[in-house]
């Protein structure tokens, strides 16, 4: 699925520096989530799988902040624990700091490894695991 133009419009309205990050991570995520429905959502570039939340990222003050919504149950060094729920964050101030191997190992992990955040409201604020 080609990149929402919205997605585009975010990303050009970013730094030269934000923006080379923004648009390596779309393409990338875009490449490793060829199912997937992408949109700018609450202000920021989102990817879903069957309208559940997979993966962002978001301009920060000092940085662009990649956001995996079941991140927490990847297991990964690389990601940190964001929020009182299941997201785990990486952040970049320089396209250089993305590692590939990293974010295509994450990507295929946000795949197989689900929480339903699209039921969260009906659920009263409980999440239960997907897949």
């Amino acid at each position: 699925m080609a990149i929402h133009e919205d997605i585009r419009a975010y990303n050009a309205a970013l730094s030269a520096g934000d923006r080379r990050i923004s648009e390596a991570l779309s393409r990338t995520i875009d490449r490793h989530l060829p199912g997937a429905e992408c949109k700018v959502w609450h202000r920021h570039p989102v990817w879903f799988l069957e309208g559940n939340p997979i993966v962002g990222y978001s301009k920060l003050k000092d940085c662009i902040r990649l956001l995996f919504w079941s991140g927490q149950s990847f297991d990964e060094p690389g990601l940190k624990a964001e929020g009182s729920f299941k997201a785990a964050e990486a952040r970049y101030t320089a396209v250089d700091q993305i590692e590939a191997a990293d974010l295509e190992r994450w990507l295929a992990k946000s795949i197989e490894i689900q929480w339903d955040y699209k039921n969260i409201v009906k659920r009263k604020g409980r999440l239960e695991r997907l897949k």
